[in-house]
């Protein structure tokens, strides 16, 4: 048996551990909860001024969603979002188009080819890539990619191309750490197998590599786009601002956050205006919550086909 004094100095040992494990403990469930609580209440918030359009100006929700008509300070005001939703999943989608490529060829070189020069120079140069401001992005578009939009394919260059261009630079460095990412956290017996099956390189990447980091990439994939719906100064900057739905890629058009942030500052707190730019933010966060649900859905079947 130990003597009083080992007894003792494991007692001071216990107590300290424990002290410190239910600190560390208290803290960690005191974090998770008040930020849990802290979205709660912002969708609530979001939901009892969003809903306000329907409950307390009571507008149908089939104009809203449906209607192209948008005369908020006219004597018969009306309040279509049509205009401003399709010009997000345009602008959403394009972006999302143009950047996954580049950004999943960016992710195969940087954990597959060349694994040294992504660590030490491709990495740290994506990482960058995301600090920046999105009003330094817009500035750019507007001094570069618009005036070179003019010159090359006419009109004023402000457009739904230089939105998605600029969208898609933006987006990039997200889904390209979090796809090599995905990468990288695959067990090496994954590559050595395909390997001593005959398997070349490309073939281990594109059979083997890129089915099973899938679930990683199409969380890359979501939160991009998730970015790319709440973008809206740097797209407000390239888009042109115009209420209409675009007919050509050069055509300026509008989205759901520049119409929010050019019109918030017009309204009065508690006018069917104001209401209405509360629902147009309702509607972002139902959107984004849809596409993250999609999102694990897909990545959940595409764990149990393996």
């Amino acid at each position: 048996m130990p003597n009083p004094m080992a007894r003792k100095t494991l007692g001071r040992i216990n107590r300290t551990y424990w002290k410190h494990e239910g600190l560390g403990r208290a803290t960690v469930t005191v974090a998770g909860l008040f930020l849990s609580v802290l979205t709660l209440l912002m969708a609530g918030f979001l939901a009892v001024k969003g809903l306000s359009t329907f409950l307390v100006d009571h507008r149908s929700p089939l104009e809203f969603l449906f209607s192209t008509k948008w005369s908020p300070d006219a004597d018969t005001p009306a309040f279509g979002a049509l205009i401003f939703i399709v010009g997000s999943i345009l602008l959403s989608t394009l972006a999302l188009l143009i950047s996954t490529p580049f950004s999943l060829s960016t992710a195969v070189f940087v954990s597959e080819i060349s694994p040294d020069l992504g660590r030490n120079i491709l990495q740290p140069a994506i990482e960058i890539f995301v600090g920046i401001p999105s009003v330094v992005y817009g500035w750019i578009g507007l001094s570069v990619l618009v005036p070179f939009l003019r010159k090359s394919f006419g009109g004023l260059g402000f457009s739904l191309l230089a939105g998605s261009l600029v969208l898609a630079l933006m987006i990039f460095p997200t889904i390209a750490s979090l796809s090599a990412d995905a990468f990288r956290a695959l067990p090496a017996d994954f590559r050595e197998a395909s390997y001593a099956l005959g398997a070349t390189r490309w073939q281990t990447i594109r059979k083997v590599l890129l089915p099973a980091a899938m679930p990683g990439i199409l969380t890359g994939v979501v939160l991009g786009l998730a970015r790319a719906f709440g973008e809206a100064l740097a797209v407000q900057m390239v888009i042109g601002n115009m209420i209409r739905i675009p007919g050509k890629l050069t055509d300026a058009t509008v989205n759901l956050t520049s119409i929010i942030t050019m019109d918030m500052g017009n309204t009065a707190m508690g006018t069917p205006w104001n209401d209405v730019l509360w629902t147009m933010a309702l509607l972002l966060l139902l959107i984004s919550f849809l596409f993250i649900v999609l999102a694990r859905m897909t990545g959940r079947k595409r764990r149990a086909v393996r």
